[in-house]
């Protein structure tokens, strides 16, 4: 009888004297690994680059627009913020006021303000464009964000008279204001055909990077090292 209860538990245990042999299922599972890390939260400061189709980068790819270039150039030197990309192409300043509050929500330490070129192309009141750009701005330091505010100028067939009081829009509210100032955002690019994609009026990969140049002086004495 012991060694018949003996010889039993021994065919349960798949075999007496040697490794129990894996199930089926063992056989097959791949092997579990231990689950990854989670990602340690981004607290850097943000930059929002807000603005129309010039922010964007329609036509690129999209490591090569300004935001993602100044990103580049942001990290090089060791600075610690974060940028992003707000942009919205065909953007007005009218449209840029009702979607502040999307741009609010990043709680930004810096906000570059570059809307108003497509106010002018249209040959809106200038006087519009002015109340919607100072609603901003007046918008953006309540929440104790840092104002950049990009400069635009038009193309002259508007009219002498139009377009420098366009121009004075951007000059008038920075000083108002005591923004840090662009004075013309596609300054070494406009007019240049190697440096814009075929419609002439965006910038390419290589007119990025004069772009995110510009916005760097413009933005650099405003940072901190961390």
């Amino acid at each position: 009888m012991r060694v018949w209860l003996i010889a039993a538990l021994c065919v349960v245990a798949a075999g007496c004297g040697r490794e129990a042999q894996p199930t089926v299922s063992e056989r097959t599972e791949p092997a579990r690994r231990a689950p990854a890390a989670p990602a340690p939260p981004d607290d850097r400061p943000v930059i929002v680059a807000f603005g129309n189709s010039l922010t964007a980068g329609p036509g690129v790819a999209d490591g090569v627009n300004y935001p993602a270039v100044l990103q580049g150039l942001l990290d090089g030197k060791g600075y610690r913020y974060r940028v992003e990309n707000a942009g919205v192409s065909g953007d007005t300043t009218g449209g840029g006021l009702a979607r502040i509050d999307t741009v609010l929500a990043y709680k930004p330490a810096i906000v570059i303000l570059e809307l108003g070129a497509n106010d002018g192309l249209r040959g809106l009141p200038i006087e519009s464009t002015r109340a919607n750009l100072e609603a901003m701005i007046q918008r953006f330091q309540a929440a104790h964000a840092r104002v950049i505010l990009a400069g635009m100028t038009l193309p002259p067939n508007y009219g002498s008279a139009y377009v420098r009081a366009f121009e004075r829009v951007f000059v008038e509210l920075s000083e108002k204001y005591k923004t840090i100032r662009i004075p013309f955002f596609l300054d070494g690019v406009a007019a240049r055909p190697a440096l814009l994609l075929a419609d002439q009026m965006h910038p390419n990969e290589a007119g990025y990077k004069i772009v995110a140049a510009n916005v760097m002086r413009a933005l650099e004495p405003a940072l901190a090292r961390r």
